[in-house]
């Protein structure tokens, strides 16, 4: 898809469709409204006749209607005014692409000043440059079509605004345009199948996207894995044929002196479950055990590309777990980066290990804040279904900062409660602590609280389960695949690293 921010009369837009608003009447007596005047007059019937009400996401589509230049009008409805967000116009600009797509069209004008005014110009200039460019991501790359190199024709979208030249419109459109394409990036990542995206092509991956943007990656194998004394990630790593890997990616865009912004992701290609094996029902979506560590590589790719004032570090650590002839066994006990010992009592309780040495390093790091993502528990689905990310935090001062930077992205986010019972429940029998815990229920607290023994005292630090939003929420988000990877947290990841700008 090619998007442009275009500042010219509408009726000076030669295309074939034509995507306008519509919103709801204000009572009984007032019928709803499309926001293009003379578009209106145009279908007044249309609206008279309740085919046009302006509810939200309502999308109707008029083939040969043939207004001025424009062939085909689609009108979608944006609902209550006082009910419309930045969130509500990426929902908005992936209707609209939906219907142009439907309607065949190659090259389609958006009326965006029916949408916005002078005041919410660039807000919404970046949630529907964002909104589009996510709608626009297709995994079709291994289907055997695609092998002649031949490409879906290029559709062409127009924002059309009279606001188009004003300096902060443009620079929030290019923004919206950043964050899509590298979440787009991140999802491709995880839709990959696990023979395609090993541990050693997702640090490739990484160590690609980054040339030209300034980030530094640098790139660990088993053996240094070994030699910085990773136990849980060499652990894990032990039943796979793969040899796993740890990324770094740096970026500089504050003074050396200021402390960084790590954020930390788990890189399961695969997750097999080791010896304490999954039922194979479901099993391939496993491959998207990595969508945290896919998702902060994105992070830092974005953060470069938008040239943010702030230092970043970016640290994923990426393996299979397989059940090979030397995998981790119900009751092995592993030693982390900084020296805490513990049971292995259940292998797919993995991703708490890998992220336990990752957490480790960027403790050592003394980082203004540290922020996990990890697809790690069931028990997340369990409690919020796949609408919203849970975090974890007890750090009252960061909790605000990740509240704020959730109301910039868009994306819905949800604190479940971290306790002191919920770390006793993982103290260890034989060593000091145990991946499962002795009780029932709240996994995924418990999960969280194991991690914190791995975090430096007094450093203020977020876990984000993203094992519900991670992939398949396109019936919730219709920028979001149905089935593929979403991207999940890197847009407030984004927003959380500008806050320490």
């Amino acid at each position: 898809m090619i998007l442009n921010l275009l500042k010219k009369d509408l009726d000076a837009v030669s295309c074939p469709a034509l995507v306008a608003f519509s919103k709801p009447g204000a009572g009984k007596d007032k019928p709803s409204r499309i926001t293009h005047a003379e578009l209106a007059k145009g279908l007044a019937e249309s609206i008279s006749e309740g085919s046009i009400t302006g509810k939200f996401l309502e999308c109707v589509l008029f083939r040969e209607k043939n207004f001025g230049p424009f062939r085909h009008v689609v009108v979608v409805g944006l609902g209550a005014d006082s009910e419309f967000t930045h969130e509500s116009a990426r929902q908005v600009a992936a209707q609209a692409f939906d219907a142009a797509t439907a309607a065949n069209a190659k090259e389609v004008a958006i009326h965006f000043d029916g949408l916005a005014g002078k005041k919410n110009a660039a807000v919404m200039a970046r949630a529907m440059a964002e909104g589009l460019t996510l709608a626009s991501y297709k995994f079709d790359e291994l289907k055997s079509g695609k092998k002649d190199g031949k490409k879906d024709s290029e559709l062409t979208i127009h924002l059309v605004s009279a606001f188009a030249g004003d300096a902060a419109v443009k620079k929030a459109f290019n923004e919206g345009l950043i964050l899509g394409q590298c979440t787009n990036f991140s999802r491709r990542l995880g839709d990959m199948p696990a023979n395609m995206m090993t541990p050693t092509i997702l640090a490739n991956s990484a160590k690609d996207a980054a040339e030209g943007t300034g980030v530094k990656v640098t790139i660990w194998d088993g053996a240094r894995i070994a030699k910085e004394r990773m136990g849980g990630l060499l652990g894990v790593s032990l039943g796979s044929s793969q040899d796993p890997r740890f990324i770094i990616m740096e970026y500089k865009g504050a003074a050396a002196s200021k402390k960084p912004v790590v954020f930390v992701g788990k890189g399961l290609t695969f997750d097999s479950g080791g010896i304490s094996i999954k039922p194979s029902a479901g099993m391939e979506e496993m491959k998207y055990d990595m969508c945290g560590g896919a998702n902060v590589i994105g992070t830092l790719i974005a953060i470069a590309k938008l040239k943010l004032k702030v230092n970043v570090v970016g640290l994923i650590a990426a393996t299979e777990n397989m059940p090979g002839p030397s995998a981790n066994k119900p009751g092995d006990v592993c030693k982390a980066r900084n020296g805490k010992t513990f049971e292995v009592n259940n292998t797919d309780a993995e991703g708490r290990l890998i992220l336990a040495d990752a957490l480790s390093y960027a403790s050592e790091l003394e980082p203004q804040i540290i922020a996990d993502a990890a697809t790690l528990t069931g028990a997340i689905i369990m409690a919020l279904g796949n609408t919203h990310t849970g975090y974890f935090t007890r750090n009252e001062a960061l909790n605000k900062k990740i509240q704020l930077a959730s109301s910039q992205s868009g994306e819905w986010l949800w604190r479940m409660p971290l306790t002191d019972f919920n770390s006793k429940d993982m103290k260890g029998t034989f060593a000091d602590l145990s991946n499962t815990s002795h009780t029932k229920g709240a996994g995924s607290a418990t999960a969280a609280a194991f991690l914190e023994q791995f975090v430096g005292e007094g450093i203020p630090w977020a876990h984000f389960d993203i094992a519900g939003t991670a992939w398949a929420v396109g019936n919730r988000l219709n920028y979001c695949p149905k089935k593929g990877a979403s991207g999940a947290i890197l847009r407030t990841f984004v927003e959380l690293a500008r806050a320490y700008a």
